[in-house]
């Protein structure tokens, strides 16, 4: 299959002033680089709480040489450096948080305060700070959670949503991205794999061989969110119209000659992954590379945008990994895997 592309006619960031909370995490570092070869921004700031991470990003990335580079060491749970960081930005893309799902079962408070509190407080500081336009990264299981990771987000998103009606008329406007799981991404699957193939194993822990899920490249990702900033209004859901696999066959692709073990879905996992619930379906459009879930409330006089003219969706639609009508099979997975 050929790969959607979401770099079309992708907006002009030269002379912008951007931020980037979780800066340095898989997401953050693949953004930046984008954001440099695509355009010439007055100010990129790299927004995050690991010093030793933000070091290692500074000798690939240094200031001597990318002069608009600013590595700003803050948590989002402080609300009064995030004012203090976004002094002057244009747009903020908002990609922190905590995201291991065993860990946030363990750790619920800590989940809570990042994905949450960090979620209220980044609406708030764009808001008093004048910022044009935010975008929030959330995750495909956000929709119908079963988990606190999940729920954590679900919480932001409709955080980020309502934001704009606190952003009153003509003031920072507000969306959201959700999509599935980004392939080589920092704790996903195919690295473990690969590790494991790495120290000799001799079979896959796979946790159930019915199991499915939604897959995208770093760079579609990437891509994905700055395309939308061209498109948002205000309180929409962008999810990116990408394939799904089975996680026996993404397993066989990685090893083929390897046996699976199943070992059965971990507490907070689930079979399937969906990305647009059927109670969404009447505020959904489709576009054609996308679906844009819009508000259920209207909170002030949105912009208006061509795709708002696009058809919604029928009502008993679903969009779920085991339903997808685009799968990847063993030859697309490896492509996929090059570009990790």
């Amino acid at each position: 299959m050929q790969f959607r592309d979401f770099s079309k006619d992708l907006p002009n960031f030269d002379g912008k002033s951007i931020l980037l909370t979780g800066g340095t995490g898989s997401f953050g570092q693949a953004f930046v680089r984008r954001i440099l070869d695509i355009s010439k921004p007055r100010r990129v700031v790299v927004f995050s709480r690991d010093e030793l991470k933000q070091y290692e990003m500074q000798q690939e990335l240094p200031v001597s040489k990318y002069g608009m580079l600013r590595y700003f060491i803050g948590d989002v749970r402080d609300q009064d450096r995030l004012r203090m960081a976004m002094r002057d930005i244009d747009l903020v893309v908002h990609a922190a948080a905590l995201k291991h799902v065993p860990a946030a079962e363990y750790n619920p408070t800590e989940c809570i305060r990042t994905n949450v509190s960090g979620a209220e407080n980044v609406i708030h500081a764009a808001i008093e700070s004048g910022v044009q336009q935010v975008i929030a990264l959330s995750s495909d299981k956000a929709a119908s959670p079963i988990n606190l990771y999940g729920a954590s987000k679900l919480a932001a998103d409709k955080l980020f949503i309502a934001g704009n009606a606190l952003a009153g008329s003509g003031g920072t406007r507000l969306a959201v991205v959700r999509y599935g799981n980004v392939v080589g991404s920092r704790g996903s699957v195919v690295p473990f794999f690969r590790r494991l193939i790495e120290q000799g194993a001799t079979e896959l822990p796979i946790t159930d061989d019915r199991m499915t899920r939604f897959w995208i490249t770093l760079r579609q990702g990437v891509d994905f969110v700055l395309s939308s900033f061209e498109l948002m209004a205000g309180g929409e859901i962008f999810v990116p119209k990408i394939p799904s696999m089975r996680i026996v066959d993404l397993a066989r692709c990685i090893a083929p000659n390897l046996k699976h073990k199943i070992v059965g879905i971990r507490p907070g996992e689930k079979l399937h992954e969906v990305m647009i619930t059927e109670d969404d379906a009447r505020m959904t459009r489709e576009l054609e590379d996308r679906y844009v879930i819009e508000p259920d409330s209207v909170f002030r006089e949105r912009p208006q945008r061509d795709w708002m003219k696009m058809p919604h969706v029928k009502d008993e639609f679903r969009y779920a990994s085991d339903t997808n009508v685009e799968w990847l099979d063993e030859k697309s997975m490896a492509a996929f895997l090059q570009t990790v």
